[in-house]
């Protein structure tokens, strides 16, 4: 039963877990499991009745010699930002200053215990895991939530975000959550391991209803007993309440069926009603306030009710009073109570508890008078929109919305209504809530004061850029640059357009777009508008081949000069795009449109400092260009690892655009790794993503894999349909940027099937469009064609020319590729002990990328050079998981093991897991092995 203990189970009895042995044993495995270290969580799902409640309990009962950990959802504090989280970590908030200190700082926050500003929305989740784990280093701890669908939202994302990521610490936690046309539960809890519960077996009900009904005055026949379990379907709590009431039941139509749990609130309602009229308005001022009896007694006084008219409930079984609280039997009481009170009723009570609350809790005051205001209200409009800041600074985005939203509704002023409209949509939008942030800025009208709506149609934009349309960001972006007057705004927003044309491949907007941009250029007052005016126009050129190197420099050097620019904004990821779209070497930059060489040490950076701070919202968007940067240099294994990094935050922060990118690119790498399953695995779900969203980049990448793939693997007809289908495609955008071109791939295939005039021809036009954009890494491919096609006598010329190009490049796949090329026609032209270095050297390559087939490829040229081959099956990184590796990369750049934890969002022993699994493949033993094994993957940066 529920005590003073904020989160103590409510009354329960252990017979209505009769009939769930299956059940027991589910729980009693998770939790034996926790003693010995295996992580366990289960979601309990049901509807009201069902008997989670009790399934909770027995779990208790099974870790008598655990620390337990527990909290319950209420319904009047479900607005209340962070109070089942602190409820729940109560206990164990004295290691708060033991985690991580930025996941503590913003732990602290969330909980109101320290200031601070606010944080990404999974910055309090990763520090709710931490906590976690550091309390069940000293012990096996069981963590029992209860209502998890009454849970405020802050909390309960925190805590399911901990949930996902629990492995190998000694934590059972198990969750319920009704599942009922009363209250769905939270969203953040779909991807937990669920067991739903439905009804108990006739005999069960038999046994149960007979210790129910052993004292009534109508015993139950057996025909009265299938009935019952047949209207009930089972459910325990309707066969205890109705098996008091059988004569109720026999006077009902056999025809008639009580739907459940509505049965139950009717029968809770009518048990209330029986109440005098003090015990009923007593009851529900109760209803209303929540347990604390000190401010039941205030607002019992506020509506001229003496509070001991609560005896005459608690006498009927509707509620519990112990230790200073007023605890309901069941959730359903309390919402029976409160349906079934008359609406002036509930607005008397509610103003009477705001007065019982008075300032000392001015978020649960402000909350209860818009529940007591009918029309608009000034005052209560300002005290809801104060909450909601409050609520931000906590980083209970949610919560913020909701009082935002509400104060909105209640402000009798057009443009206060507008300005909290766009401010609940930015917390919905902060909250991950993309959908309902758009429908609240619809409410902004087109008369709103103009820099209300320009912040309205700039959210719109960066919401459908991420998650939505980018045909209708597109349009967002471009509407709102029209209607600004500011130049610094303009580029900013006309940046954004660009930004979402590379993404559609809209060639032929992005370089109008970027017209705008060079004109506006001449205003800019502050490097940011420069740096992304630079940024954007340089990248619309490129997408053009029209240049746009130069202008991709100055942003470089901008950047450089004025590092503050990339401190917390949306727009941070697209200030780094400019040294990724760089060709050579020596710009020390990275992957461009296609694809590309560099270190992407300032990107690497930015993460470094973004994981620091557990923002987990803006990982995806960098972790793209990372991986992108890492999947055009020699570090293939790194960018599996940041590929699947990048997935995983993506699927779970719901930003589609790069989640979409992400399985494309890595499907490319999938493609040149000669994994043909993963490869189409990763296409199959990208492509359904690119065409509903206009992905076109996406679908290019996708295409390229395809084409590579089948490439690789001597499938030369299936290779030259999916490159013509690329082409097409890029013609058809009007892209002629060289380095999304397939062009050297499509020549290959056309003159491995004979077609060697056609392949011909689209050598010439390749080398042209190259030579036009002027950077290594497209002309060294074009080199490397036309050395393939042309004449004998040119080999060399064309060859060398190449590898000098390639030279300028971080690009070894491809550096590879023309030296493959190169021995190739060294050695049928008969020159075979000049090939051999070339296709060594190739081979060697290929092997430490992981390039199976396309080192196969290799081991047979140079085989029949005559050249006997001795090779080895791969031991190193090629043979771990994405996250064994990612793990071991961070671990063999000195880092211990809690801060990758603390990084990588997971516990110290689940690192300590995975890095078991890695001593194991490689056959080491130690770190600084795993260091010495690592070297070459890690000399990349």
């Amino acid at each position: 039963m529920r005590t003073g203990e904020p989160g103590t189970a409510r009354a329960y009895t252990p017979h209505v877990l009769m009939g769930r042995e299956s059940e027991r044993r589910t729980v009693e495995r998770l939790v034996a499991g926790a003693r010995i270290g295996q992580s366990g969580v289960l979601l309990i799902t049901g509807e009201a009745g069902v008997g989670k409640t009790a399934l909770l309990e027995y779990g208790a009962e099974c870790a008598t010699d655990m620390r337990l950990l527990r909290a319950a959802g209420s319904e009047p504090e479900r607005e209340i930002p962070f109070g089942a989280l602190h409820q729940l970590l109560r206990p164990a908030l004295g290691h708060l200053d033991e985690i991580p200190p930025p996941q503590a700082a913003a732990l602290a926050a969330a909980l109101a215990l320290r200031p601070g500003a606010a944080a990404d929305r999974f910055a309090v989740g990763a520090a709710t895991l931490s906590l976690l784990c550091r309390f069940a280093e000293d012990r096996p701890v069981a963590i029992l939530l209860d209502d998890l669908q009454l849970f405020d939202r802050p909390s309960a994302a925190a805590v399911t975000f901990a949930a996902r990521r629990l492995m190998a610490d000694p934590i059972v936690l198990l969750a319920a959550s009704r599942t009922s046309e009363l209250a769905e539960p939270p969203d953040q809890s779909a991807q937990l391991p669920r067991l739903a519960l439905s009804g108990i077996d006739l005999e069960a009900a038999g046994e149960l209803v007979r210790r129910r009904s052993a004292s009534a005055m109508t015993p139950v026949t057996p025909e009265l007993l299938v009935r019952l379990h047949r209207v009930t379907a089972g459910n325990p709590l309707a066969l205890i309440e109705l098996a008091g009431a059988v004569d109720r039941l026999e006077r009902t139509s056999p025809a008639a069926q009580l739907p459940v749990p509505a049965a139950l609130v009717n029968a809770f309602a009518s048990r209330a009603r029986s109440l005098g009229d003090a015990g009923r308005a007593a009851l529900a001022v109760a209803a209303v306030a929540g347990g604390d009896l000190r401010v039941i007694v205030g607002a019992c006084r506020g509506i001229g009710v003496g509070v001991e008219a609560l005896g005459e409930a608690e006498d009927a079984g509707l509620v519990r009073i112990a230790d200073g609280r007023v605890e309901f039997r069941h959730p359903l009481i309390r919402a029976a109570v409160y349906g079934d009170a008359a609406p002036e009723r509930r607005r008397s009570v509610h103003r009477a508890v705001a007065e019982a609350l008075g300032p000392l809790e001015p978020d649960r005051q402000a909350w209860h008078l818009a529940e007591a205001t009918l029309g608009p209200d000034a005052r209560v409009a300002d005290l809801l929109a104060r909450t909601a800041a409050r609520a931000h600074d906590r980083s209970a985005h949610d919560v913020a919305s909701a009082a935002y939203e509400r104060a909105a509704g209640l402000s009798p002023d057009v443009d206060q209504h507008d300005l909290f409209c766009v401010a609940a949509a930015e917390s919905a939008w902060l909250a991950g809530a993309g959908t309902r942030a758009t429908a609240l800025l619809t409410r902004v009208g087109d008369l709103a004061a103009s820099k209300v709506r320009l912040r309205a149609l700039e959210l719109r934009g960066a919401i459908a850029a991420r998650t939505g349309s980018l045909t209708e960001a597109l349009d967002i972006f471009r509407a709102a640059a029209r209607e600004s007057s500011d130049a610094d705004a303009r580029i900013e927003l006309l940046a954004d357009a660009v930004s979402v044309c590379f993404y559609l491949g809209d060639a032929a907007v992005a370089i109008d777009l970027g017209g705008q941009i060079e004109d506006l250029l001449q205003r800019a007052t502050t490097p940011r508008a420069r740096t992304l005016g630079q940024t954007a126009a340089g990248v619309a050129r490129i997408l053009t081949n029209r240049g746009g190197t130069d202008q991709l420099r100055a942003a470089v050097e901008l950047l450089t000069e004025h590092g503050h620019l990339l401190d917390g904004d949306r727009r941070l990821p697209w200030l780094l795009v400019g040294p990724l779209f760089l060709r050579d070497s020596g710009s020390g930059s990275g992957s461009g449109s296609g694809s590309g060489s560099g270190s992407g040490d300032e990107l690497r950076r930015t993460v470094r400092e973004v994981r620091a701070e557990a923002a987990v919202g803006t990982l995806p968007f960098l972790l793209f260009h990372v991986a992108r940067d890492e999947a055009t240099t020699n570090q293939w294994a790194r960018a599996e690892a940041t590929y699947d990094e990048a997935i995983r935050l993506a699927r779970e922060t719901g930003q589609n655009t790069e989640l979409a990118m992400c399985l494309a690119g890595l499907a490319w790498l999938q493609a040149r790794l000669g994994r043909d399953e993963p490869c189409r695995a990763l296409v199959a779900e990208a492509m359904p993503l690119c065409r509903a969203r206009d992905i076109h980049l996406g679908r290019i990448w996708s295409l390229f894999a395809l084409g590579e793939l089948d490439l690789a693997s001597g499938n030369a007809r299936d290779a030259l349909a999916h490159f013509d289908e690329l082409d097409a495609l890029l013609g058809t955008l009007g892209l002629s940027d060289p380095d999304l071109s397939p062009a050297p791939e499509l020549a290959d295939v056309l003159a491995r099937l004979g077609r060697r005039d056609e392949a011909w021809r689209t050598a010439e036009r390749y080398r042209f469009v190259a030579v036009t954009k002027g950077q290594p890494w497209a002309m060294a491919r074009a080199e490397r064609t036309v050395g393939v096609l042309g004449p004998v006598a040119d080999i060399d010329a064309h060859f060398e020319a190449a590898l000098g190009l390639h030279a300028r490049t971080l690009d070894g796949f491809e550096t590879a590729r023309t030296r493959l090329a190169y021995g190739a026609r060294l050695r049928r032209a008969r020159r075979r002990v000049e090939a051999r270095p070339q296709l060594r050297a190739a081979l060697a390559t290929f092997d430490d990328l992981g390039a199976a087939r396309w080192a196969e490829l290799a081991s047979i040229e140079l085989a029949a050079t005559g050249e006997t081959i001795r090779r080895t099956e791969p031991t190193g990184a090629h043979t771990l998981t994405p996250q064994e590796l990612q793990v071991s990369i961070l671990l063999a750049e000195g880092r211990t093991t809690r801060e990758v934890a603390a990084v990588l969002f997971l516990s110290p022993k689940t690192v300590e897991y995975h890095l078991r699994k890695v001593y194991t493949r490689l056959g080491i033993r130690s770190r600084v092995e795993l260091t010495e094994r690592l070297h070459d993957l890690l000399g990349g940066g």
